[in-house]
């Protein structure tokens, strides 16, 4: 518990900094975690029982100095596609606050086992490229499932196209509510409009503020502009979430996916955020401290939460020192719902609308997206591939694929390596390659080709394949020297791949010829009994001396002009 550790390393001199950073912090905790709420399709409360919860939890378990936790805008989804499908016809608003804490209690010990077993690289499955697809996807999935309330009216068809085609048949069909409209398009503007150019202004807290009392004095409920109302008064109790045997496995699958988006986030973020401040932080304990938050909110009609970015970065540029900065914005909300439960009474749902709109444009990254074309068409169209999978499939799905695709791509890479046939050029030293060098040059009757990767059951095949045709060129070669620094490991497939492929060589006159076996391969090779079916005077530790062995050998000369050590 790294937060027990804070009283006796504080210092007094960041108190008054935590504190107005806190302040600052809890007028974002309020609206975010009420928008975010109705994104997952849970009460507007259970976004402030999740928020105060979280931060207590992780500000005793949490490694973080800085890092803020709550309801996110890319988990909301999410959870209402897990939670909403289990939900009773007709919507059962208990029954999807026991769904959602019983996910916050599975995600929360998924979490700590993952941490106990040392699984903080799992965040590493999910490739950037296809991150970024899937953030992309998530992004217009949650603005198009976002606009009909915008506009002051539901649609409830529960898919990216679903909601598109109802969005667009509700305005053709003037279902449009004009006065929720303009509150909502006003709000995305003036949230917009205050990040560009005012940053250090709270961007949400005016924006609400100004909907307040737009709606009180224009009284926009008779003009069909549907409001928050008055939250519940006070806290709630400790509560064990029941439901129903049946809808475990749904949400086990459903907790799996966000368990490792939310590791992903947090680890990215705390690692970003720790490296500004000078901190560093462990991944396992990141994962204590995510999972403590997650089990703390789902005992209290809470959700599952991950890392914020954006009001980590508010309380960071606010003065924040520790995690009180966290504990006092929870206090604040906390205070709220026990004193003044009725404060956001007059603020229009296309107000929190507006703030999860502005929330999902922060998810996507267009320059990335074409910074990436601009590096590598392959990996654009795996972040293309994961874009496509979340918007038409759905969110869980995508994660699915996301995941998917990563992990494929590294089987590709390893599978397909890139190899390549190396030579001499003139002028430099060593040996380089020829699609980069095409005038290198090669001694008669030897071919030096690379590989690079290690040698598995997955991609001996093509190895074996390539050097086949390597062996069919015509002069025919007499040595095919294997530049072997490149391969990390062999295993018994490709051991045995490779002693047939030795002998086949062999009946045809050409020799496999190894240089720069690491010495951790070789001893493999020599466990597997390679040595004694290949030519123990086939093995040279560089390259250099297994040419000039060959050379040696077949009287073979440089063109000219070529000299060794040119």
């Amino acid at each position: 518990m790294p937060g027990l550790d804070v009283p006796s390393t504080y210092q007094r001199a960041w108190f008054g900094n935590d504190v107005v950073a806190g302040v600052v912090l809890a007028t974002l905790l309020v609206p975010q975690g009420m928008a975010y709420a109705e994104l997952a399709g849970l009460p507007t409360i259970t976004g402030l029982y999740t928020t105060i919860l979280c931060l207590f939890a992780y500000a005793v378990f949490g490694p973080s100095r800085i890092l803020v936790l709550g309801p996110d805008s890319a988990l909301g989804p999410m959870i209402a596609a897990t939670v909403l499908p289990l939900v009773a016809s007709g919507g059962d608003p208990q029954k999807a606050v026991a769904l959602a804490s019983l996910l916050a209690l599975m995600v929360g010990l998924f979490m700590v086992l993952a941490s106990v077993a040392k699984l903080g690289f799992i965040a590493d499955l999910i490739s950037k490229p296809t991150m970024l697809g899937y953030m992309n996807g998530l992004a217009i999935t949650i603005l198009v499932g976002q606009l009909p309330k915008l506009f002051g009216f539901k649609v409830s068809s529960g898919s990216f196209i679903g909601d598109l085609v109802a969005f667009i048949g509700g305005v053709a069909g003037g279902e449009t509510v004009v006065a929720a409209a303009a509150v909502g398009l006003a709000g995305i503007l003036l949230i917009l409009a205050l990040e560009r150019w005012l940053p250090k202004v709270p961007a949400v807290l005016v924006m609400v503020v100004l909907a307040i009392v737009a709606a009180t004095i224009f009284d926009l409920a008779a003009r069909g502009v549907s409001l928050v109302g008055e939250l519940p008064r006070g806290f709630p109790p400790f509560t064990i979430p029941k439901v129903e045997i049946t809808d475990i496995p749904l949400m086990f699958v459903g907790a799996l996916g966000i368990a490792l988006v939310s590791l992903t986030d947090t680890i990215s973020n705390s690692a970003s955020f720790a490296a500004r401040s000078g901190q560093e932080v462990s991944s396992n304990q990141e994962m204590i401290g995510i999972g403590a938050a997650n089990l703390a909110a789902g005992f209290f009609q809470g959700f599952p939460v991950s890392t914020s970015g954006s009001r980590t970065a508010v309380a960071e540029r606010s003065g924040s020192k520790s995690q009180l900065t966290g504990v006092t914005g929870a206090v604040l909300v906390l205070l709220m719902l026990v004193l003044l439960p009725g404060l956001f009474r007059n603020l229009p749902q296309p107000a929190l609308a507006a703030v999860v709109i502005t929330a999902s444009l922060s998810l996507a990254d267009i320059p990335a997206t074409v910074h990436l074309w601009r590096q590598s068409k392959s990996e654009v169209s795996l972040s293309l591939a994961a874009f496509l999978g979340v918007a038409f499939l759905g969110v869980l799905p995508g994660i699915g694929i996301a995941v998917g695709l990563s992990i494929l791509n590294i089987f590709r890479r390893a599978w397909w390596p890139y190899e390549t046939v190396i030579g001499r050029v003139p002028g430099e030293e060593g040996f380089h390659d020829v699609n980069f060098h095409p005038d290198a040059k090669h001694l008669p009757g030897l071919v030096i080709y690379r590989w690079d990767a290690p040698v598995f059951f997955a991609n001996v095949k093509p190895f074996r394949d390539n050097i086949r045709q390597l062996a069919r060129a015509e002069p025919k070669p007499r040595w095919i020297l294997l530049a072997a620094e490149p391969i990390t490991d062999v295993d018994t497939t490709a051991a045995d791949v490779l002693i047939d492929l030795d002998r086949e060589l062999n009946a045809q006159g050409t020799s496999l010829v190894f240089a720069e076996l690491k010495h951790r391969v070789r001893a493999k090779i020599e466990l597997y009994g390679l040595k004694q079916e290949i030519d123990p005077h086939h093995f040279y530790p560089t390259i250099d001396a297994a040419v000039e062995a060959y050379v040696a050998q077949t009287g073979a000369q440089w063109s000219a002009g070529e000299v060794a050590g040119d």
